[in-house]
């Protein structure tokens, strides 16, 4: 898998590179957002690891960049410590978030369990492929609309969790939508009409979650 670490500490890059060049990782590096832009769209990147703080271009907007252009997964780097810039980079698109310093031990951890998450899931009689974009149940294909694979990715990545309307809004529908919060339960309702009732939980003014047991 293809990794590209995004900092103008250089120190840090070379650290970086060493660690996960022994893990087995093809690695890439840039000083500063644009030329992180650049390896993106030049190489085929599956895991992004970006400095919140870069000359050229932040590290939020190049993780928006990215987003906006793949599936890349992006884990932000940051030396500042207030919770309300975990929540923004999260909103952002960010897949996890960690605090300078840290043990590169713990960055390695936290970047294999992105690379790690489900491309194929089966619950049951539910058989999907978020790569592929289809959902089978008793190998019947569901006709999912995007929008519904997104959504049922987004409880997946989440299992365990509850989430409510306004964390489904943002990472399904994107920071930017601005149309009424009651579309999360119009597509929840029609997802469970295909998928199975009983696959996601209503917690009653809490929000939603997919059941744990697989």
């Amino acid at each position: 898998m293809n990794i590209l670490i995004a900092d103008d500490e250089k120190d840090m890059l070379k650290i970086l590179e060493a660690y996960f060049k022994k893990e087995g990782y093809n690695v890439f590096l840039a000083e500063d957002g644009e030329q992180a832009i650049e390896i993106f769209y030049s190489e085929k990147i599956d895991l992004a690891i970006l400095d919140w703080m870069m000359p050229f271009n932040s590290g939020i907007n190049v993780c928006k960049e990215l987003k906006k252009n793949g599936e890349t997964k992006v884990l932000m780097l940051t030396a500042k410590s207030e919770d309300e810039d975990e929540l923004q980079a999260l909103k952002l698109g960010a897949d996890d978030y960690v605090r300078k310093p840290f043990h590169p031990g713990i960055l390695i951890t936290r970047a294999k369990k992105l690379l790690k998450e489900e491309h194929h899931i089966v619950i049951g009689n539910l058989k999907v492929d978020f790569k592929g974009k289809i959902a089978f149940k008793n190998e019947e294909n569901l006709n999912l609309t995007k929008k519904e694979i997104d959504l049922l990715n987004c409880f997946v990545r989440n299992r365990g969790n509850i989430l409510s309307r306004e964390d489904l809004l943002v990472n399904v529908w994107g920071i930017d939508y601005d149309g009424d919060d009651r579309t999360v339960d119009t597509h929840i309702r029609r997802l469970r009409e295909k998928i199975g009732e009983d696959l996601i939980q209503t917690h009653r003014g809490l929000g939603y979650s997919l059941i744990k047991e697989k």
